[in-house]
């Protein structure tokens, strides 16, 4: 009778079980319908058209490698290259110092904290947003606020920002810094979490905020520093709004605000190739996948983990 109640029990505790996986993978069902209808459906569809020509008007032509051979001669896509680099290279590191600074600050204990966290985090929901977009525009035209107040303080004939090659890829590079707030939230949190003990035993040797800060702060922060380096080298690569709203979708002046994902937009929608912006697209999951190799590669040098 034992064996029978234990072989009971056993098919009791595997019914239960069962039970409660088909519980879970019913609340999983609009999750795994969304990945494989909008996410993973669209990719592949995307990977077969990237070896097509296809105009959206008539069936794909299947071409193989005709659109890849195609990006090796265009000039236009390289300087978006260019130009979607230089945007990373430089807005991303500066964008990350500015949220380190600003996070270390709110971690001293000010009062407020609530409400200057909240103040700070706010361009970062609005950053990539079309009013934002057009609010910078006017901000950093001819006749915008930047030069008003550049001619109140007396300098002659300031430009026109973002109507000059010159200067108008550093009006989005400002823009992308100004956005700090999302990362700064994240190291706030890891701030938190570093034991005082540390700060305490340091400052009883003689050590300096600034030693501390390099000696204490930077290593058990340095998890943190990474997920925020890999999370905003992806956003930056995706950055399309700014550009398209700023340069009117041309990537003007001089194609020096042509970002790739623009780019990508004017070749797919606007001349209707998209099996050529679906092979461009597919060029910019390769330059991410291998800046991101490339960060979880060098991460092994600098990123201090606590086991």
């Amino acid at each position: 009778m034992s064996a029978l109640s234990e072989l009971g029990k056993l098919k009791g505790g595997r019914r239960e079980e069962a039970t409660d996986n088909a519980a879970g993978y019913l609340f999983l069902a609009p999750w795994l319908i969304g990945l494989a209808f909008i996410t993973v459906g669209p990719m592949l569809a995307s990977l077969y058209l990237a070896f097509t020509d296809y105009s959206l008007l008539q069936p794909p032509d299947w071409v193989g490698l005709e659109n890849f051979e195609r990006m090796l001669g265009d000039r236009r896509l390289h300087n978006s290259i260019l130009v979607t680099f230089t945007y990373v290279l430089i807005g991303t590191p500066l964008q990350l110092a500015l949220a380190l600074g600003i996070a270390v600050l709110l971690n001293q204990g000010m009062k407020g904290l609530p409400f200057y966290r909240s103040v700070f985090y706010l361009p970062s929901l609005m950053g990539s947003s079309v009013a934002i977009a057009i609010l910078w525009r006017q901000i950093f035209g001819t006749s915008g606020l930047v030069n008003q107040f550049l001619t109140f303080l007396g300098v002659p004939s300031p430009p026109g920002w973002i109507a000059d090659p010159d200067y108008a890829l550093g009006t989005l590079v400002l823009l992308h810094i100004w956005t700090f707030g999302s990362p700064m939230i994240i190291f706030l949190a890891g701030l938190r979490q570093i034991p005082t003990m540390y700060y305490e035993a340091a400052s009883v040797d003689g050590a300096s905020k600034w030693t501390q800060f390099w000696t204490i702060t930077m290593p058990l922060l340095s998890p943190i520093i990474f997920f925020n380096v890999v999370l905003q080298v992806i956003n930056s690569f995706q950055s399309f709004t700014q550009a398209f709203i700023v340069s009117g979708g041309t990537g003007g002046p001089s194609d020096s605000t042509l970002f790739f994902t623009l780019y990508l937009y004017q070749r797919g929608f606007g001349q209707f190739q998209m099996g050529y912006a679906s092979a461009i697209a597919w060029l910019l999951v390769v330059i991410i996948a291998i800046f991101t190799a490339i960060n979880f590669i060098a991460s092994k040098y600098w990123v201090f983990y606590d086991d």
